[in-house]
């Protein structure tokens, strides 16, 4: 890691900020050997050494949203009317059903996901 800071200092163009690609390397390393030892080894200020850490953290604490999400009623319950609304980056397609059972809203919802997939 430290050579690769001093290759980009030797190549660097005047005061050219440090890439963030370094600061992700570096914020990653601090984890295991911590902030002052790597802000010292590295020759970055510990301050901005600690907030590129905090973000980091902080962008791959973020839950992704489900893909698909199953909901099962009671068996042999009929749902008076159901839509299922369903929006890609290409279609938007909506499908009503009238007095369907939740089995076989649940079978159709497997049988789109999986040709889709």
């Amino acid at each position: 890691m430290k050579a690769r800071f001093d290759e980009w200092r030797r190549e660097r163009k005047g005061k050219a900020a440090i890439p963030d690609e370094l600061w992700a390397a570096a914020a990653e390393v601090a984890r295991t050997e911590g902030v002052s030892r790597t802000s010292t080894e590295l020759r970055v200020e510990w301050n901005h050494l600690k907030r590129r850490m905090a973000a980091a953290s902080r962008a791959s604490a973020k839950p992704l949203p489900p893909r698909f999400v199953e909901l099962v009623g009671p068996r042999g319950e009929s749902l008076t009317e159901c839509v299922i609304g369903l929006e890609g980056r290409h279609a938007k397609l909506r499908i009503q059903l009238k007095d369907a059972s939740a089995s076989y809203l649940a079978a159709l919802s497997r049988e789109l996901w999986e040709s889709a997939s």
